[in-house]
């Protein structure tokens, strides 16, 4: 009976399939379909932002800065992750650079990382990993402090007692008798990387937010000695801001006093407050993105393409049978593939104004290579029933 009701409501079920197919392919790629709030709040109990899953604040003006100017900078963050996933904590940004320095979390680990034209061309990636930073329901005030010497990184008024430095794909263990590392002289703030406009709580780029909680945040254009980062601790931790001298160079002081509104002033008097916005934004949203630059060896790009080519199955099967048993097209695999990428475009033309989706190339290209897939696989099968058909009649002949 199941065999008579499919073949007798063949088209219905096609075209059940093709919408079936279609519209998980457009939820897939497009939810939320808008921008969503920004998940930003103020702290009840204490002075402090507060940052959800789609969460960022922006400095209202560019820090001036000329990559010619030798001057050191050096970074304060007092913050509590709200877990071990990561994301990016404060992120500097050019339209020249976009990916310029920021400081990430990593699961528990401290992470530095610099982005900058080698003399190939290409872009190069430095990082410095700082390990177990990030303890569970427990603040760590991070000093970031960058000279001619190199780049030294404190927790709490001290050093760690280990240090991961990377350069590019390689990794390398830094100790001192097992305890105190050296400050990195492989890794160095360039005068460019503390300017620009920076981001609080995510990166230029989608899918770089972090969650957690800031209560202070401190940009210098000095490189801080130890007993200034201990004072500043200690000052920050006690009466929620440091004791600050002319000497430190203060470019940008937030204590994240407000309680309330949209902007947070910054307390150094440069004029660079912080605004968050009533709805998440992306601040450097890349249009259909070139397939080159989001090529990545690691295993979340490759894990990427592969559930793009697999979405896209089944549209080629279901639309390329539709073609070709319903309105009997004579190329009903070519009109599959073309409709599979142009609705691939339409996607990443629209993934372009949604903060929380990428727009790139290399989507259009595994989603029309599923669609060819789901072409493929219909042909195959039908040309096993064609066959399973003609042995059949051969037998009661």
């Amino acid at each position: 009976m199941l065999n008579t009701f499919v073949r007798q409501n063949y088209h219905l079920l096609l075209g059940l399939l093709c919408i079936a197919s279609l519209s998980g392919i457009l939820v897939a790629g497009l939810w939320p379909f808008h921008a969503p709030n920004n998940q930003v709040a103020w702290l009840k109990d204490r002075n402090g932002l507060r940052f959800g899953e789609y969460g960022t604040v922006m400095s209202t003006g560019a820090l001036a800065g000329s990559p010619s100017d030798p001057q050191p900078c050096s970074i304060e963050l007092w913050l509590e992750a709200a877990g071990d996933n990561g994301g990016a904590i404060v992120s500097f940004y050019a339209p020249d650079n976009p990916l310029q320095f920021s400081v990430n979390q990593s699961h528990t680990d401290l992470v530095l990382q610099s982005r900058r034209a080698s003399s190939t061309g290409r872009a190069q990636v430095q990082g410095i990993y700082v390990n177990d930073v990030f303890q569970q329901a427990r603040s760590a005030f991070v000093t970031i402090t960058s000279g001619l010497q190199g780049t030294a990184v404190y927790v709490d008024g001290k050093r760690p007692l280990f240090v991961t430095v990377a350069s590019s794909e390689r990794r390398s263990s830094v100790y001192v008798n097992g305890t105190v590392p050296r400050t990195d002289r492989g890794f160095q703030l360039m005068p460019c990387d503390c300017t620009g406009r920076f981001i609080v709580g995510d990166s230029p780029r989608p899918h770089g937010a972090w969650s957690g909680q800031v209560m202070g945040l401190a940009i210098y254009a000095s490189e801080l000695a130890a007993p200034t980062v201990r004072r500043h601790y200690d000052t920050w931790t006690n009466i929620g801001r440091p004791d600050i001298t002319e000497h430190d160079q203060t470019r940008a002081l937030y204590p994240f006093d407000e309680l309330s509104g949209h902007i947070v002033h910054n307390r150094a008097g440069t004029g660079i407050d912080l605004f968050i916005p009533p709805a998440y934004t992306v601040l450097d949203k890349a249009f259909l993105h070139a397939d080159w630059d989001e090529f990545s060896m690691s295993w979340g790009y490759w894990m990427n393409n592969l559930k793009n080519v697999a979405g896209f199955v089944p549209l080629g099967l279901s639309f390329c049978a539709y073609f070709a048993l319903i309105r009997k097209s004579k190329r009903a695999g070519f009109a599959t593939i073309i409709l599979g990428a142009a609705v691939s475009l339409t996607i990443e033309v629209l993934q372009g104004y949604l903060p929380t989706r990428d727009s790139g190339t290399t989507d259009l290209i595994t989603n029309t290579l599923g669609t060819w897939l789901g072409v493929l696989l219909y042909h195959t099968a039908r040309a096993q029933w064609e066959l399973h058909k003609g042995w059949a009649q051969e037998q009661d002949s």
